[in-house]
């Protein structure tokens, strides 16, 4: 393994399925305690999933449908929401509801356990991120796994600012690291930052563009997706 340098997780529908019965619910408990009408079903947040980011999505949301009189700041009221969905988020995954994809951590601890360092690169606030890292990943594995997450960046996937700013904090070459991602924004934020990526296709992503990928399965398990194999796409 000594030329694979590192692995780089995107976080939602990578380590775990999170978008339809996660973020979505936990989005729609936001508005109802907050006593706003909306509610996202599923076809509907497919849609907005083509915005990366949780308070873009929200914003782009209320943009098409209509802003609620009652908000008067926009941008403190998205701020507070944000907050609200990512407590109610934070209780789904604690409550042992979701769990970590197939084969996600076995390729972790092959790396960890190999010299390969692992970070998860996510659109998602940190504390989202690192509550699915400590929570699904194993209390023996989370320690080592560095988090970049969506508010430490100004620009959000498909830029590949965060990326870029896990390439430069963990001082790595991007010739000797590889992504794994599960959508076509993530998928084109990797390319950007001149990165080989895995694809792990999710609930919501089955059917996007991948051809930009160096490999494409449905899941890591089934996809035969090991440590060795990674390990070929940068050799």
């Amino acid at each position: 393994m000594s030329d694979l340098q590192a692995i780089l997780f995107d976080c939602d529908g990578v380590l775990v399925d999170t978008e339809r019965d996660g973020h979505r619910l936990a989005f729609n408990r936001a508005f109802a305690q907050l006593g706003l009408a909306a509610e996202w079903s599923v076809e509907r947040y497919g849609e907005l999933l083509e915005i990366a980011g949780g308070k873009e999505r929200t914003r782009h949301h209320f943009d098409q449908t209509g802003w609620p009189a009652a908000i008067t700041d926009r941008d403190a009221f998205l701020q507070d929401m944000h907050r609200v969905k990512t407590a109610l988020f934070l209780d789904i995954v604690t409550s042992g509801a979701m769990a970590a994809r197939p084969g996600i951590r076995e390729l972790i601890r092959a790396a960890l356990s190999s010299g390969v360092r692992v970070a998860v690169c996510s659109t998602s606030n940190v504390a989202a991120v690192q509550g699915i890292v400590d929570h699904l990943i194993g209390a023996d594995l989370a320690p080592q796994v560095r988090v970049f997450a969506g508010d430490m960046v100004k620009r959000k996937k498909p830029d590949p600012a965060i990326y870029q700013l896990a390439l430069d904090e963990m001082g790595l070459d991007p010739a000797r690291c590889v992504v794994v991602e599960d959508s076509n924004i993530g998928l084109r934020a990797a390319k950007a930052a001149g990165l080989r990526c895995v694809v792990t296709k999710s609930s919501y992503t089955a059917e996007e563009d991948f051809s930009l990928a160096d490999i494409v399965v449905t899941d890591l398990a089934a996809g035969g997706i090991d440590l060795p194999r990674v390990a070929t796409l940068v050799g």
